[in-house]
This record gives structure tokens, sequence and C-alpha cells, in this order.
């Protein structure tokens, strides 16, 4: 799951949306984050989404799906589909719009801006001028952003081709969301009883 994903699965709870957006721009112990408390737990429920995708066996029969050289890259790939995905379907998961919905975030991100990392302040930036996260709707979006991502990579890569082979996954994007996508609602609810009965 991308940020967009990620954001809809914290709920309503600010610390967990903005834990669901710190996610990939802070590395190492979450004790050890120069971040307010509440948002250290939505860090940790990013990760815990993570791994939990990573494990399941839908997801590695999609990145099967990948021939080289775009296999490497198959979670990258995946991960943006699925919010693709999720644009799709938005109003079977959120009882508000998606525009409204991208608004609140960087109206949540704004009220923070003063502890915020820069690389995330940056990339908000970045969002803003390509009117993320409410374009992820449009394939030709997708496809953009990840060529912003290969470019933001140390080595060589060919997301800036994904094109090539983005219409023949896109049946196969599609079915596995629907089942990966309430698998996860699941565990994101369940890890939320569980840490807060900790």
């Amino acid at each position: 799951m991308n940020f967009l994903a990620h954001l809809l699965l914290a709920g309503d709870d600010e610390g967990l949306r903005l834990g669901a957006m710190l996610g990939d721009f802070v590395r190492g112990r979450p004790e050890n984050f120069r971040i307010p408390m509440e948002a250290r737990r939505g860090v940790m429920l990013h990760r815990h989404i993570d791994q939990y995708i990573d494990a399941l066996p839908q997801v590695a029969q999609l990145r099967n799906l990948f021939d080289s050289p775009f296999r490497r890259y198959s979670g990258i790939i995946i991960d943006l589909a699925f919010d693709h995905e999720l644009t799709l379907r938005w109003d079977q998961y959120s009882d508000i719009s998606l525009e409204q919905f991208d608004l609140d975030v960087r109206e949540m991100l704004s009220r923070h801006t003063t502890w915020l990392p820069e690389e995330l302040i940056s990339f908000m930036r970045y969002a803003d001028r390509r009117k993320l996260f409410a374009s992820y709707r449009d394939e030709a979006e997708i496809l953009i952003s990840l060529k912003g991502i290969g470019t933001r990579l140390s080595r060589a890569n060919p997301l800036h081709r994904v094109d090539e082979i983005w219409s023949d996954l896109k049946p196969a994007f599609s079915a596995e969301f629907e089942v990966v996508f309430p698998l996860v609602q699941l565990a994101v609810s369940d890890w939320i009883q569980q840490s807060e009965s900790e």
C-alpha cells in the first residue's frame, strides 16, 4: 500500500494519520524518533501494514507475474497500483469524497510543519503540484509517479517503463486488491485493538 491506503487505514486518529505519512520518511527505532508520541504509534502501524502485506500469499503471487527487470521493483509498482485501485472504489471505503479527504490530509500536515521532516515537506510540495492523492484515479498519474520514484533511486531501474507492462497486469492488480484490502482492514483493526489494550 502507498500513502493513500495508509492514510485511509489510519482512520480518523490524527496521530495514526501522521504516522501513515511519516512511515516512509523516518528510519530506526520508533522510540528514537523526534516526533510526538501519537505519531510514533502511527509509524508503528504503517510498518505493521507493510509487513503484513509483504507476507500475504496473494501479493507474492502478484509479484510472480512480473518478469525481469520489473520483478525487483514489483513491490513499488504494486503499492501504487493498489492506491489507484483504492481510488476507483473510494466510495466503498469512505463516507467523504476523495477530494475532501485529500484536503483534510493537507490541512493536518500544515498544522505540524514545525516538526515534520524536510523530506516529507518537500514531498508534499511535489504532491501539491501534481494534485496527489486525488489524481491517483488517473492511470497516467500513477505512471508519472513511478517515473518520479525511479529518478530518486540510486541504481538504474525500469520504473520509467512501467507503461509497457501496466495494461497486461491491470486485471491482476484489480482482482488482488479486492481480496487484499479487506484482509488488511481486519489486520489493522486487530492491531489497533491490541495496541490500545497494552
